[in-house]
């Protein structure tokens, strides 16, 4: 009698997560019966909302939308890339099953508490910092003591900014904005000595002044932590899968050194992890409800991570954000693909 109730417990135990995988596929199947993936993207305007203020990354998000797009519809998938004005409406959308996935949100406390939304792993560590005017010789947020600094007024980056300052016994002078233009007028006419606001945000106004934009730093100082990663509805398990391993994928392809020129001839490598990855070893992507191919798909369309980084942010890009954070941990970085096995 208890070795039959032994084995009855595990064939249910076993049942449980196999009904539970099968009736969380709606994503997939939703979007395979569209042929199509929606992809919404934040491209946060600080003169809409002053909420968010990582700038605008699309190509970013465009290029996250286009792995995921590849990864579940084939190398000529559709995507269509749904533009939201700040976080809030975006997260919304998302909830509301108006998009598939958002290709970037920010993982904080508030947004993963409200128990909706699941985040994979980072694809962009941003944080608050400085730009300043290098002619006046400033290398160090010290050199800053007594100086005004620009900043947008009433959110949260304010809070972070006297927090550091605080923190670092630096006596400076608040000059608060509510609108980003006046903000960037009064440091370009040097009535204030620095603007603090997310790096990316810094890097995309320093596109702005143009002809000026040499006489621009940006300090390495970090004043507190604001990472975007891709975001989705919880309670679909497998899409979660899926998205989670679309990011490893590629940050798996920079670590093997696999980009978009060498696919082909990487599929001949010795390596377990490369076979792995570009689905030379079978049976690893249907365990996620993918095909095998669907990590060389990826590569071949978009190129690995650090393709990726180059071209949308970095010093193929207006932007020339150094890596930094977001370098691979072999150099220093936060980016370490988990093990495919």
């Amino acid at each position: 009698m208890s070795r039959n109730f032994i084995w009855l417990f595990f064939l249910v135990g076993m049942t449980i997560p196999t009904r539970t995988m099968a009736q969380a596929g709606a994503t997939l199947k939703k979007i395979k019966a569209a042929n199509s993936l929606s992809c919404g993207s934040n491209i946060d305007q600080p003169e809409y909302s002053l909420e968010d203020a990582h700038g605008s990354h699309i190509a970013l998000d465009q290029d996250i939308c286009k792995a995921l797009a590849v990864a579940v519809l084939g190398a000529s998938a559709k995507v269509t890339v749904v533009s939201y004005r700040v976080e809030s409406e975006a997260l919304k959308a998302l909830k509301a099953g108006d998009v598939d996935v958002l290709a970037t949100a920010t993982p904080n406390f508030i947004n993963i508490a409200k128990g909706s939304f699941g985040f994979a792993r980072p694809v962009y560590y941003d944080y608050q910092g400085f730009l300043v005017d290098n002619r006046l010789r400033i290398t160090s947020p010290r050199d800053l003591a007594g100086r005004k600094i620009c900043f947008l007024g009433g959110t949260e980056l304010e809070a972070q900014l006297e927090g550091y300052m605080l923190r670092e016994k630096i006596k400076w002078l608040p000059f608060a904005f509510s609108e980003e233009g006046e903000m960037e007028a009064a440091f370009v006419t040097g009535n204030c000595a620095a603007i603090s606001a997310d790096i990316s945000q810094l890097s995309y106004e320093r596109t702005t002044f143009k002809n000026m934009a040499r006489f621009f730093d940006i300090l390495p100082d970090v004043i507190a932590k604001d990472p975007l990663a891709p975001a989705y509805r919880l309670g679909d398990p497998q899409w979660a899968a899926i998205v989670d391993w679309t990011i490893e994928a590629l940050i798996q392809a920079e670590e093997s050194g696999v980009t978009q020129a060498n696919v082909e001839e990487m599929k001949k490598s010795d390596d377990l992890v490369i076979r792995r990855l570009l689905g030379v070893q079978r049976g690893y992507g249907p365990l996620i409800g993918l095909d095998d191919a669907w990590a060389a798909r990826i590569i071949q369309t978009v190129g690995n991570y650090g393709e990726i980084f180059e071209r949308d942010l970095g010093s193929g890009s207006p932007r020339k954000l150094p890596r930094g954070p977001n370098n691979l941990w072999t150099q220093g970085g936060l980016m370490y693909a988990l093990p495919i096995r």
